[in-house]
C-alpha cells in the first residue's frame, strides 16, 4: 500500500525535485529486510561506507541510477564502500522483471510494506543516503540527475579517502 500512495502522491513533487541536502550527522535508522541472495541487516554494513538507495520498479530516474550504483561498486568496493538498494514494490515480481533488464552488481532489499522509507522520512524517487563507517547519515539526495553523478562521486571518494592534512 505504501508505494501505490508514494507513487501517486510523488508523481506531482517530483516536477522539479532536485538536488542534495547536507543531513546533520544522524544515525541511520536500522533496518533487516529480506534480499535478493541473502537477509540484508544495516548493522552488518558498519565499518563500510554505505549508499543506501530506495526504488522502485516504475520509477523512470532509477534506471540510470542502477547503471551509476554498479560503476561505483565496482570501483570502490575494495575501498569499503557497499550499495544497498531498498526495492519499495508491492510485487516482488515487478522488482525482478526490473532486475532482469538491468542486473544489480550490490545487495538488493524488498521493503514491500515501506517502513523503512518511511523511518527515513522519503520524499521522492529514488532518493539516497550516504551513510558514514559509524551509521551516521551525512548525505541525503532527492531523485537522480546526470549531473548528481560527479558530486555524489566525489563525496564517496572523499569519505573513503580523507585528504590529508599537513601539520605546520
Amino acid at each position: 500500500m505504501f508505494a501505490s500512495v508514494l507513487r501517486m502522491s510523488l508523481s506531482v513533487l517530483l516536477i522539479g525535485l532536485s538536488g542534495f541536502s547536507n543531513a546533520l550527522s544522524a544515525e541511520a535508522p536500522e533496518f533487516k529486510l529480506d534480499g535478493q541472495k541473502k537477509q540484508v541487516k544495516l548493522s552488518d554494513y558498519r565499518g563500510q561506507v554505505v549508499y543506501l538507495d530506495f526504488w522502485a520498479s516504475w520509477c523512470l530516474p532509477c534506471r540510470n541510477s542502477f547503471n551509476w550504483m554498479n560503476k561505483m561498486q565496482s570501483l570502490y568496493g575494495k575501498e569499503g564502500f557497499k550499495v544497498i538498494a531498498v526495492n519499495l514494490d508491492e510485487s516482488r515480481e515487478n522488482a525482478d522483471k526490473f532486475l532482469k533488464q538491468i542486473p544489480a552488481k550490490f545487495d538488493i532489499a524488498y521493503d514491500p510494506q515501506g517502513n523503512t522509507a518511511e523511518s527515513y522520512d522519503l520524499k521522492a524517487m529514488p532518493s539516497s543516503y550516504i551513510i558514514d563507517k559509524n551509521g551516521q547519515i551525512i548525505e541525503a539526495n532527492m531523485r537522480f540527475h546526470t549531473k548528481d553523478k560527479e558530486q555524489l562521486e566525489n563525496k564517496i571518494r572523499n569519505i573513503l579517502r580523507p585528504p590529508i592534512v599537513a601539520n605546520r
